[in-house]
């Protein structure tokens, strides 16, 4: 017999998986789901909610673990599942790889575990445990439908972990501050009445706001307890004439409170929520967005309450960004270009020079970043990938692995670079790809960077009538990829808040099924960023945020030419950073291609010149030659 590997043997996963099954048996639940959710439904999780993590060891964002009495399976999509083989070996824990929806896979999951009988012969069914305060509303009806076609119960009363996570971290206690003047310039008590008149729109006297961005974003404050979002733990009642804010105790300052408060905003403590929520009388209308409610808050709303199904007023108002937000934001992207310059500087000198490995590229970029005015963190991990990692959409350099890029030496090896990184500014949010080339890129690389360039151009110079649904522009950006029978797995663009979520909805540019949510308005802000991911050898993204700006008007960016019928919109490229163009194959490109990225490098060197100065300079004038 061979000994069993160390990994095996230190990893405290099985241990976990153990307790979660005296749980399950001492219960009398066949089975537990644990998806990557809290609360609010957040993309990013406060480590009170981690427990998937804990209990499977996948540090994916996005992933859902069932565990029965004898097999654990984690259900991911084709962004993780390299890193999932990687992490889940020698856990106990089966990967389980999505090509489609979650809950028909788990279900099938299930069946296959040939249970037989009821427990003790009873005419009960199985029982599938979840805990119903962090899966979504729409989710769990969806779960619970298919589980009773196949004899199953779906349990949502208990949370599955507790007892068996000794060292649960305790709710974050960062304070919530203010997004104050100038940057937010539209005053709180102007976002409520706006948000009221909708409500009366659609017959509702109360509203309840679960998600922390439209929490954040309507009442002009902002916190720490989410990676990379600044955003906090709350929920928020609001009336037609007063709003109640369930927040942790000590994160409101009493300067902070006496503030809120003349505004007709009463705080209360963050536990007190559901419990209001319980205690609202029978007259209420309750506006609720079944997208954004998880099944344990729908299930408090009392008897007699109207629910009134609805999106989150809030999702679409705040989707639509200002012109005095524009100014920001536009500001935000000069500061973000000029350390993206003064990295990649010195990037470039310090290349067989100095010791540089993907974890380095990760320090010194974000160390640039922290130097400009107005930086808050972060808007999410950064994503530094050498040649095979770079084909991993979601992949992270750890102390543990990560590849060298470069010694004092020589080059380590040769290949591209992918580098997909953002932060927060108080006045906007970024998130920017750029792929570089280490040594000489090689013919098959230049043709697929090119493509994926094309795709980029394609769907940037677009013109689209006004409430165009954005995943019908989503082919603009696969047509150079497709042409060539080849494409990517993840979506196109994601929208992105104002100094809030980096990703944030309604709208997405992927080939999800279209909805009215997802109209393209003027004002949003959209991520363009196709792909193209050869496993283990390399991976190209290559990705700007875009601005929806009038077509022919009196707007100050509008694009010029008159619409023939209606009103369109185009994009305003926001991001400022130089195109690398040592890798194109120019025999692929169009002229009104080459005049467009020559075009934008133009307007990249005239914003960022005044910003830089020195080898940084030097480095963003060489970058931004016309080809």
């Amino acid at each position: 017999m061979n000994a069993p590997d160390a990994a095996v043997l230190s990893s405290p996963i099985p241990a976990r998986l153990a307790a979660l099954r005296t749980r399950l048996a001492s219960q009398c639940w066949q089975a537990a789901l644990l998806p990557s959710s809290d609360p609010h439904l957040s993309e990013y999780l406060p480590e009170h909610w981690q427990g998937r993590q804990w209990l499977s060891g996948f540090t994916g964002s996005s992933g859902t673990l069932l565990v029965s009495a004898s097999k654990a399976a984690l259900f991911t999509d084709s962004r993780y599942w390299e890193q999932a083989e990687a992490e889940l070996a020698g856990t106990g824990v089966d990967l389980v790889k999505l090509d489609g929806p979650v809950v028909p896979a788990c279900v099938q999951w299930l069946q296959q575990l040939n249970l037989g009988a009821a427990p003790s012969g009873s005419a009960q069914p199985h029982r599938l445990a979840v805990d119903g305060a962090v899966l979504g509303l729409a989710q769990t009806q969806q779960l619970r439908e298919a589980l009773q076609a196949q004899g199953w119960q779906l349990h949502t009363a208990d949370d599955v972990l507790d007892g068996i996570w000794p060292d649960r971290p305790p709710l974050p206690q960062a304070p919530v501050y203010e997004h104050a003047l100038p940057h937010a310039a539209t005053p709180r008590a102007a976002k409520l009445a706006a948000l009221r008149e909708a409500m009366k729109a659609k017959g509702a006297n109360q509203h309840w706001i679960a998600t922390l961005d439209d929490l954040a974003w309507v009442l002009n404050l902002r916190g720490a307890d989410v990676d990379y979002n600044p955003v906090f733990l709350g929920h928020l009642l609001v009336g037609l004439d007063e709003a109640t804010l369930f927040v942790g105790e000590g994160k409101v300052d009493a300067a902070l409170r006496a503030t809120l408060q003349a505004d007709g905003i009463t705080v209360k403590p963050y536990g007190e929520a559901l419990p209001s929520l319980r205690a609202l009388p029978a007259s209420s209308a309750l506006l609720i967005d079944p997208k954004r409610v998880t099944w344990g808050l729908r299930e408090a709303v009392p008897e007699g309450v109207t629910v009134v199904e609805a999106m989150n007023p809030t999702t679409l108002a705040k989707s639509r960004k200002t012109e005095a937000e524009a100014v920001f934001i536009r500001e935000a992207m000069e500061r973000d270009g000029a350390a993206m310059c003064a990295f990649y500087a010195w990037f470039e000198q310090a290349l067989g020079r100095e010791h540089i490995s993907e974890l380095t590229v990760d320090e010194r970029l974000s160390a640039e970043r922290a130097k400009q005015p107005g930086y808050v963190s972060l808007s999410f991990p950064t994503i530094a990938g050498f040649n095979a990692n770079g084909a991993l959409p979601h992949y992270r350099a750890t102390p543990e692995a990560y590849a060298v890029l470069s010694t004092p030496q020589g080059l380590s090896a040769e290949g591209l670079l992918l580098i997909d990184s953002g932060a927060q500014y108080l006045g906007g949010t970024t998130d920017i790809t750029r792929v570089w080339p280490i040594g000489t890129p090689s013919a098959a690389q230049k043709r697929d960077y090119t493509l994926v360039l094309k795709g980029t151009l394609g769907l940037s110079r677009a013109r689209f009538p006004l409430g165009t649904l954005a995943p019908m522009l989503d082919a603009l950006a696969r047509a150079p990829l497709w042409a060539e029978g080849i494409d990517f797995g993840h979506g196109t663009g994601h929208g992105v808040g104002y100094f809030l979520n980096v990703h944030e909805g309604p709208q997405s540019i992927s080939k999800a099924v279209p909805n009215a949510d997802m109209a393209m308005q003027p004002g949003m802000i959209t991520s363009i960023e196709p792909g193209l991911y050869r496993p283990q050898q390399w991976g190209i993204r290559i990705e700007n945020l875009v601005l929806n700006v009038p077509v022919a008007s009196s707007h100050p960016h509008a694009v010029p030419g008159e619409p023939e019928h209606g009103s369109y919109l185009a994009f305003e490229t926001l991001t400022l950073c130089p195109i690398d163009t040592r890798c194109i194959d120019l025999t692929l490109m169009r002229p009104d291609e080459i005049a467009w990225l020559n075009a934008y490098h133009a307007e990249v060197l005239r914003r960022l010149r005044p910003l830089v100065s020195g080898d940084a300079l030097d480095w963003l004038v060489a970058r931004t030659q016309p080809i």
